[in-house]
Protein backbone atom coordinates (compact mmCIF):
# COMPACT_ATOMS: atom_id res chain seq x y z
CA UNK A 1 0.00 0.00 0.00
CA UNK A 2 1.36 3.23 -1.22
CA UNK A 3 1.19 6.41 1.26
CA UNK A 4 0.44 9.99 0.44
CA UNK A 5 -0.02 12.95 1.94
CA UNK A 6 -2.77 15.28 0.98
CA UNK A 7 -2.69 18.83 1.09
CA UNK A 8 -5.40 21.11 3.26
CA UNK A 9 -8.30 21.52 1.13
CA UNK A 10 -7.93 25.48 2.70
CA UNK A 11 -4.08 25.73 1.80
CA UNK A 12 -2.52 28.62 -0.19
CA UNK A 13 -0.69 27.50 -3.49
CA UNK A 14 2.63 28.59 -1.65
CA UNK A 15 1.03 26.57 1.10
CA UNK A 16 1.01 23.45 -0.98
CA UNK A 17 4.47 24.34 -2.68
CA UNK A 18 5.79 24.15 0.84
CA UNK A 19 3.39 20.75 2.13
CA UNK A 20 4.98 19.18 -1.08
CA UNK A 21 8.68 19.88 -0.41
CA UNK A 22 8.26 18.68 3.09
CA UNK A 23 6.07 15.08 1.72
CA UNK A 24 9.25 14.22 -0.55
CA UNK A 25 11.56 14.80 2.84
CA UNK A 26 9.02 12.76 4.52
CA UNK A 27 9.16 9.57 2.42
CA UNK A 28 5.38 9.59 1.27
CA UNK A 29 4.68 8.24 -2.34
CA UNK A 30 2.84 11.06 -3.64
CA UNK A 31 1.22 14.20 -2.87
CA UNK A 32 -2.06 14.96 -3.40
CA UNK A 33 -3.85 18.81 -3.61
CA UNK A 34 -7.72 19.87 -3.84
CA UNK A 35 -9.42 22.56 -5.74
CA UNK A 36 -11.45 24.50 -2.91
CA UNK A 37 -10.68 28.02 -2.63
CA UNK A 38 -7.75 27.83 -5.25
CA UNK A 39 -6.53 26.71 -8.57
CA UNK A 40 -5.33 23.03 -8.13
CA UNK A 41 -3.08 23.17 -11.37
CA UNK A 42 -1.30 26.21 -10.09
CA UNK A 43 -0.86 24.92 -7.00
CA UNK A 44 0.53 21.69 -8.21
CA UNK A 45 2.37 23.73 -10.79
CA UNK A 46 4.28 25.19 -7.88
CA UNK A 47 4.91 21.70 -6.12
CA UNK A 48 6.19 20.43 -9.47
CA UNK A 49 8.78 22.91 -9.04
CA UNK A 50 9.88 22.09 -5.47
CA UNK A 51 10.17 18.17 -6.08
CA UNK A 52 11.78 15.88 -7.70
CA UNK A 53 10.65 11.96 -7.26
CA UNK A 54 7.24 12.45 -5.66
CA UNK A 55 3.65 11.60 -7.73
CA UNK A 56 1.49 15.04 -8.04
CA UNK A 57 -2.05 14.31 -7.84
CA UNK A 58 -5.01 16.99 -8.67
CA UNK A 59 -7.42 15.24 -5.86
CA UNK A 60 -9.61 16.53 -7.44
CA UNK A 61 -9.66 19.05 -10.36
CA UNK A 62 -13.89 19.55 -10.94
CA UNK A 63 -14.07 18.35 -14.65
CA UNK A 64 -17.47 19.85 -15.61
CA UNK A 65 -16.36 23.17 -14.68
CA UNK A 66 -14.10 23.00 -17.55
CA UNK A 67 -13.62 21.56 -21.16
CA UNK A 68 -11.82 18.61 -22.25
CA UNK A 69 -9.57 21.12 -24.22
CA UNK A 70 -8.50 23.29 -21.42
CA UNK A 71 -8.54 20.25 -19.06
CA UNK A 72 -5.77 18.30 -21.79
CA UNK A 73 -3.64 21.55 -22.23
CA UNK A 74 -3.18 21.61 -18.35
CA UNK A 75 -2.65 18.07 -17.44
CA UNK A 76 -0.37 18.16 -20.37
CA UNK A 77 1.72 20.81 -19.32
CA UNK A 78 1.80 19.50 -15.61
CA UNK A 79 3.19 16.44 -16.92
CA UNK A 80 5.69 18.09 -18.56
CA UNK A 81 7.05 20.58 -15.90
CA UNK A 82 6.73 17.35 -13.67
CA UNK A 83 9.01 15.21 -15.80
CA UNK A 84 6.04 12.62 -16.20
CA UNK A 85 5.01 12.74 -12.26
CA UNK A 86 1.70 13.77 -12.50
CA UNK A 87 -1.66 12.21 -11.99
CA UNK A 88 -4.93 13.48 -13.54
CA UNK A 89 -7.78 13.26 -10.60
CA UNK A 90 -11.27 14.19 -11.92
CA UNK A 91 -14.54 14.56 -10.00
CA UNK A 92 -17.87 15.41 -11.42
CA UNK A 93 -19.00 17.77 -8.30
CA UNK A 94 -22.37 17.65 -7.76
CA UNK A 95 -25.46 19.91 -9.72
CA UNK A 96 -25.82 23.11 -7.48
CA UNK A 97 -21.87 23.76 -8.05
CA UNK A 98 -22.11 23.21 -11.73
CA UNK A 99 -24.53 25.05 -12.28
CA UNK A 100 -24.70 27.81 -9.69
CA UNK A 101 -21.36 28.20 -9.59
CA UNK A 102 -19.76 27.26 -12.05
CA UNK A 103 -22.64 28.50 -14.38
CA UNK A 104 -21.95 25.11 -16.80
CA UNK A 105 -24.26 23.07 -17.98
CA UNK A 106 -25.28 19.29 -15.98
CA UNK A 107 -27.02 16.23 -17.32
CA UNK A 108 -26.87 12.80 -16.94
CA UNK A 109 -23.03 13.02 -15.60
CA UNK A 110 -22.07 9.49 -15.31
CA UNK A 111 -22.69 9.94 -19.63
CA UNK A 112 -21.13 12.98 -19.73
CA UNK A 113 -17.89 11.84 -17.82
CA UNK A 114 -17.39 9.10 -19.89
CA UNK A 115 -17.74 11.36 -22.96
CA UNK A 116 -15.19 14.25 -21.17
CA UNK A 117 -12.66 11.44 -20.62
CA UNK A 118 -12.82 9.95 -24.17
CA UNK A 119 -12.52 13.53 -25.64
CA UNK A 120 -9.59 14.46 -23.68
CA UNK A 121 -7.87 11.46 -24.30
CA UNK A 122 -8.87 12.10 -27.92
CA UNK A 123 -7.36 15.14 -28.08
CA UNK A 124 -3.78 13.85 -26.37
CA UNK A 125 -3.67 11.16 -28.99
CA UNK A 126 -3.86 13.96 -31.86
CA UNK A 127 -1.26 15.81 -30.70
CA UNK A 128 1.08 12.46 -30.13
CA UNK A 129 0.17 11.00 -34.09
CA UNK A 130 -0.52 14.61 -35.44
CA UNK A 131 -3.77 12.98 -36.96
CA UNK A 132 -6.61 15.20 -37.54
CA UNK A 133 -8.47 15.68 -34.46
CA UNK A 134 -12.49 14.33 -34.89
CA UNK A 135 -14.06 14.08 -31.84
CA UNK A 136 -17.80 14.03 -31.97
CA UNK A 137 -19.65 13.38 -29.21
CA UNK A 138 -23.52 13.84 -27.78
CA UNK A 139 -22.04 16.68 -25.21
CA UNK A 140 -18.44 17.46 -26.49
CA UNK A 141 -17.36 18.17 -30.04
CA UNK A 142 -13.27 18.59 -30.76
CA UNK A 143 -12.52 19.08 -34.80
CA UNK A 144 -10.14 21.97 -35.44
CA UNK A 145 -6.25 21.68 -34.05
CA UNK A 146 -3.78 23.52 -36.05
CA UNK A 147 -0.19 22.74 -35.74
CA UNK A 148 0.23 26.38 -33.95
CA UNK A 149 -1.97 25.06 -31.65
CA UNK A 150 -0.43 21.72 -31.17
CA UNK A 151 2.31 21.09 -28.63
CA UNK A 152 3.16 18.01 -29.85
CA UNK A 153 3.87 14.33 -28.33
CA UNK A 154 4.54 14.93 -24.48
CA UNK A 155 8.08 13.08 -24.11
CA UNK A 156 6.44 11.83 -20.90
CA UNK A 157 3.75 10.12 -21.70
CA UNK A 158 0.14 11.26 -21.32
CA UNK A 159 -0.50 11.56 -17.61
CA UNK A 160 -3.20 8.36 -15.60
CA UNK A 161 -6.40 9.87 -15.59
CA UNK A 162 -8.10 8.85 -12.43
CA UNK A 163 -11.97 9.58 -11.41
CA UNK A 164 -13.56 10.02 -8.31
CA UNK A 165 -16.60 8.04 -7.65
CA UNK A 166 -19.50 7.07 -5.25
CA UNK A 167 -22.64 5.93 -6.63
CA UNK A 168 -22.73 3.32 -9.29
CA UNK A 169 -22.61 4.51 -12.77
CA UNK A 170 -19.86 6.87 -11.89
CA UNK A 171 -18.29 4.10 -10.38
CA UNK A 172 -18.94 2.04 -13.61
CA UNK A 173 -17.55 4.87 -15.74
CA UNK A 174 -13.95 5.20 -13.92
CA UNK A 175 -14.01 1.21 -14.51
CA UNK A 176 -14.21 1.64 -18.09
CA UNK A 177 -13.17 5.13 -18.96
CA UNK A 178 -10.22 5.64 -16.27
CA UNK A 179 -6.99 4.53 -15.32
CA UNK A 180 -7.77 4.19 -11.25
CA UNK A 181 -10.90 5.26 -8.92
CA UNK A 182 -10.46 7.95 -5.58
CA UNK A 183 -12.81 6.55 -3.17
CA UNK A 184 -14.14 9.23 -1.24
CA UNK A 185 -13.36 9.29 2.05
CA UNK A 186 -17.27 8.84 3.13
CA UNK A 187 -16.87 5.12 2.54
CA UNK A 188 -16.32 1.73 4.44
CA UNK A 189 -14.84 -1.25 4.03
CA UNK A 190 -18.32 -2.56 3.74
CA UNK A 191 -18.93 -0.20 1.19
CA UNK A 192 -15.88 -1.16 -0.64
CA UNK A 193 -16.65 -5.22 -0.53
CA UNK A 194 -20.34 -5.00 -1.38
CA UNK A 195 -20.60 -1.57 -4.14
CA UNK A 196 -17.04 -0.22 -5.53
CA UNK A 197 -15.16 -2.97 -6.02
CA UNK A 198 -17.58 -5.87 -7.42
CA UNK A 199 -18.74 -2.57 -9.88
CA UNK A 200 -15.30 -1.73 -10.94
CA UNK A 201 -14.66 -5.45 -11.29
CA UNK A 202 -18.19 -5.91 -13.98
CA UNK A 203 -17.04 -2.61 -15.58
CA UNK A 204 -13.29 -4.11 -16.25
CA UNK A 205 -12.99 -7.90 -15.91
CA UNK A 206 -10.36 -7.41 -13.44
CA UNK A 207 -8.62 -4.58 -11.61
CA UNK A 208 -4.87 -5.53 -13.32
CA UNK A 209 -2.68 -1.87 -13.58
CA UNK A 210 -6.30 -0.40 -12.06
CA UNK A 211 -5.36 1.86 -8.92
CA UNK A 212 -7.77 2.17 -6.26
CA UNK A 213 -6.97 5.45 -3.81
CA UNK A 214 -8.66 6.69 -0.65
CA UNK A 215 -8.62 9.65 1.63
CA UNK A 216 -8.93 8.11 4.84
CA UNK A 217 -10.45 9.98 7.96
CA UNK A 218 -8.02 9.62 10.63
CA UNK A 219 -8.46 10.76 14.10
CA UNK A 220 -4.95 11.14 16.11
CA UNK A 221 -3.44 13.25 18.25
CA UNK A 222 -0.65 13.88 20.26
CA UNK A 223 -2.17 14.15 24.10
CA UNK A 224 -5.91 13.74 24.68
CA UNK A 225 -7.22 17.77 23.96
CA UNK A 226 -5.60 17.51 20.41
CA UNK A 227 -7.35 14.22 19.72
CA UNK A 228 -10.83 15.65 20.79
CA UNK A 229 -10.25 18.69 18.35
CA UNK A 230 -9.49 16.11 15.83
CA UNK A 231 -12.49 14.12 16.58
CA UNK A 232 -15.20 17.02 16.79
CA UNK A 233 -13.60 18.58 12.99
CA UNK A 234 -13.93 14.79 11.56
CA UNK A 235 -17.68 14.24 13.15
CA UNK A 236 -18.46 18.04 11.73
CA UNK A 237 -16.48 16.89 7.94
CA UNK A 238 -18.84 13.65 8.28
CA UNK A 239 -21.89 15.32 9.16
CA UNK A 240 -21.59 17.87 6.01
CA UNK A 241 -20.44 15.01 3.22
CA UNK A 242 -23.53 12.94 4.59
CA UNK A 243 -26.07 15.46 4.29
CA UNK A 244 -25.00 15.15 0.51
CA UNK A 245 -27.95 13.42 -1.52
CA UNK A 246 -25.26 11.96 -3.99
CA UNK A 247 -23.62 10.38 -0.55
CA UNK A 248 -26.32 8.67 0.78
CA UNK A 249 -26.30 5.43 -0.57
CA UNK A 250 -22.76 4.94 2.07
CA UNK A 251 -24.73 5.64 4.85
CA UNK A 252 -28.46 3.59 3.61
CA UNK A 253 -25.55 0.82 3.30
CA UNK A 254 -25.06 0.86 6.95
CA UNK A 255 -28.87 1.39 7.51
CA UNK A 256 -28.18 4.98 8.49
CA UNK A 257 -30.94 6.66 5.46
CA UNK A 258 -32.50 8.73 7.48
CA UNK A 259 -29.38 9.80 9.41
CA UNK A 260 -28.36 11.73 5.61
CA UNK A 261 -32.25 13.09 5.33
CA UNK A 262 -32.20 14.60 8.82
CA UNK A 263 -28.33 15.92 7.79
CA UNK A 264 -29.73 17.18 4.54
CA UNK A 265 -32.74 19.06 6.10
CA UNK A 266 -30.43 20.47 8.75
CA UNK A 267 -27.90 21.70 5.96
CA UNK A 268 -30.43 23.70 4.29
CA UNK A 269 -30.54 26.13 7.81
CA UNK A 270 -26.70 25.89 8.04
CA UNK A 271 -27.04 23.87 11.42
CA UNK A 272 -23.20 23.00 11.33
CA UNK A 273 -23.38 22.34 14.91
CA UNK A 274 -26.40 20.28 15.23
CA UNK A 275 -25.77 18.42 12.09
CA UNK A 276 -22.09 17.32 13.70
CA UNK A 277 -23.97 16.14 16.96
CA UNK A 278 -25.82 13.66 15.72
CA UNK A 279 -22.65 12.02 14.49
CA UNK A 280 -22.72 9.24 16.89
CA UNK A 281 -19.89 6.92 17.96
CA UNK A 282 -20.72 4.13 15.68
CA UNK A 283 -20.93 6.32 12.86
CA UNK A 284 -17.70 7.56 13.48
CA UNK A 285 -16.31 4.57 14.02
CA UNK A 286 -17.86 2.97 10.87
CA UNK A 287 -15.89 6.20 8.40
CA UNK A 288 -12.54 7.05 10.59
CA UNK A 289 -10.09 5.29 12.38
CA UNK A 290 -8.81 6.41 15.61
CA UNK A 291 -6.37 5.69 18.18
CA UNK A 292 -4.42 6.97 21.40
CA UNK A 293 -0.97 7.00 19.84
CA UNK A 294 -0.09 6.72 15.89
CA UNK A 295 0.94 3.05 16.08
CA UNK A 296 -3.00 2.29 17.28
CA UNK A 297 -4.57 4.23 14.08
CA UNK A 298 -1.46 2.38 11.44
CA UNK A 299 -2.95 -0.76 12.94
CA UNK A 300 -6.39 0.02 12.39
CA UNK A 301 -6.22 1.63 8.82
CA UNK A 302 -4.39 -1.84 7.81
CA UNK A 303 -6.89 -3.75 8.94
CA UNK A 304 -9.93 -2.06 7.15
CA UNK A 305 -7.87 -1.49 4.00
CA UNK A 306 -5.87 -3.82 2.99
CA UNK A 307 -6.44 -5.93 0.11
CA UNK A 308 -9.01 -3.21 -0.86
CA UNK A 309 -6.95 -0.21 -2.27
CA UNK A 310 -4.00 0.59 -3.52
CA UNK A 311 -2.50 4.18 -2.42
CA UNK A 312 -4.27 5.49 0.72
CA UNK A 313 -3.92 9.21 2.29
CA UNK A 314 -5.03 10.54 5.52
CA UNK A 315 -7.66 12.96 5.55
CA UNK A 316 -7.13 15.20 8.58
CA UNK A 317 -9.87 18.00 8.40
CA UNK A 318 -8.05 19.78 11.35
CA UNK A 319 -4.61 21.03 11.74
CA UNK A 320 -2.58 18.12 12.02
CA UNK A 321 0.89 18.20 13.31
CA UNK A 322 3.14 17.10 10.59
CA UNK A 323 5.63 14.82 12.64
CA UNK A 324 2.86 12.23 13.96
CA UNK A 325 1.47 12.30 10.40
CA UNK A 326 5.28 11.47 9.47
CA UNK A 327 5.21 8.77 11.52
CA UNK A 328 1.84 7.22 11.26
CA UNK A 329 2.69 7.24 7.18
CA UNK A 330 6.08 5.13 8.08
CA UNK A 331 3.88 2.92 10.24
CA UNK A 332 1.28 2.32 7.46
CA UNK A 333 4.12 1.68 4.90
CA UNK A 334 5.97 -0.78 7.23
CA UNK A 335 2.86 -2.85 8.04
CA UNK A 336 2.93 -1.99 11.97
CA UNK A 337 4.51 0.50 14.69
CA UNK A 338 7.12 2.20 13.65
CA UNK A 339 10.66 0.96 15.52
Amino acid sequence: MLVDFAAGVEASPLEVEAAAARAERDGYDGFGAAESRHDVFTALTLAARATRTITLQSGIAVAFARNPMSLAVLANDLQLISAGRFQLGLGSQVQAHIERRFAMPWGRPAARMAEFVAAVRAIWESWRTGERLAFRGEFYRHTLMTDFFNPGPNPHGNPPILLAAVGERMTAVAGTAADGLLVHPLTSPAYLRERTLPILRSARGDLAGFGVGLSAFVVAGADEKARSRAEQAVRAQIAFYGSTPAYRPVLELHGWGALADRLNQLSRRQAWAEMAALITDEVLDTFAVSGAVSGDVARGLRERFDGLIDRLSFYTPYEADPELLSRLRAEVAAGGPAS
